[in-house]
């Protein structure tokens, strides 16, 4: 059996490729799980990768939720009311909160279709690239469900709180165009540039002190429930740690020089 998620590394740089390509990779199964929750593990416990590009085999980004186990009452879809929370807790729920709290930048690579999860799981990531066929839909109404991996706290604070109420209350397709302008994208290029922007953006993020990235990443994430003087307290914390670290040094001596930086994460 195929891996479910295909981990490719170039230098600095990890692409992670959910390869479920027949089923339009769907995310909510066990092996699937494991594999995200892996990724992420892997990148925290390393200094070695800088940023990470997130993209889906084939055709589609992410279909989300497997429908036809849904239908079947299998896995993640199977059981009484109290096993199904607990399985969505201790199932889908935990790639959210993985993504979360992985210290690198996450960049959604967005080929194809992001449906349900699947627009949840390109919510989770850092930056968002789209190709031009790609479209989301925040569609667990459609199917008498709501969102159940962490839509209702991710969407609205990607693209505000009554475009979002649009997209899970009619569970309607957004383009890429419409994406963009809504700013759940940052950019939408051609099919055949999609890997390539992603990569040339990755690699931007890639060139700074990894260890001031994982940083100023942290602090955005957060920013999103601390006051201003809790969150100014944290930067300063994590200010002083950056000045006495030997990128710093190297940083600022690239900048009075004029000369690109070259960073070793100490």
């Amino acid at each position: 059996m195929d891996d479910p998620v295909l981990v490719q590394r170039d230098g600095v740089i990890e692409t992670w490729t959910i390869n479920l390509p027949e089923e339009r990779n769907p995310i909510s199964g066990e092996d699937v799980i494991d594999a995200l929750v892996a990724c992420v593990a892997a990148v925290n416990a390393s200094h070695e990768t800088r940023a990470v590009i997130v993209t889906g085999a084939g055709s589609a980004f992410s279909s989300g939720g497997n429908v036809k186990d849904m239908a079947e009452g299998r896995g993640l879809f199977g059981g009484k009311p109290h096993q199904q929370r607990e399985g969505y807790r201790k199932g889908i729920q935990r790639i959210p909160r993985a993504m979360y709290n992985c210290d690198v930048p996450l960049i959604a690579a967005v080929n194809g279709p992001a449906v349900g999860a699947g627009c949840d799981l390109a919510l989770m990531c850092d930056m968002r690239i789209a190709s031009d066929t790609a479209f989301f839909a925040e569609s667990f109404v459609k199917l008498g469900i709501i969102p159940g991996d962490g839509g209702a706290w991710l969407l609205p604070r990607a693209i505000g709180a009554a475009r979002a109420a649009e997209m899970t209350l009619t569970g309607d397709r957004v383009n890429a165009a419409t994406a963009l302008e809504w700013g759940l994208v940052s950019r939408v290029v051609a099919p055949e540039q999609l890997l390539d922007e992603a990569r040339g953006l990755a690699e931007r993020v890639a060139v700074n002190p990894p260890n001031s990235v994982r940083m100023a990443k942290k602090l955005l994430r957060e920013s999103q429930h601390l006051s201003l003087d809790s969150l100014l307290e944290l930067s300063a914390a994590m200010q002083a740690l950056s000045h006495h670290t030997a990128d710093h040094r190297e940083a600022v001596s690239a900048f009075m020089e004029k000369r690109p930086g070259s960073f070793t994460g100490k």
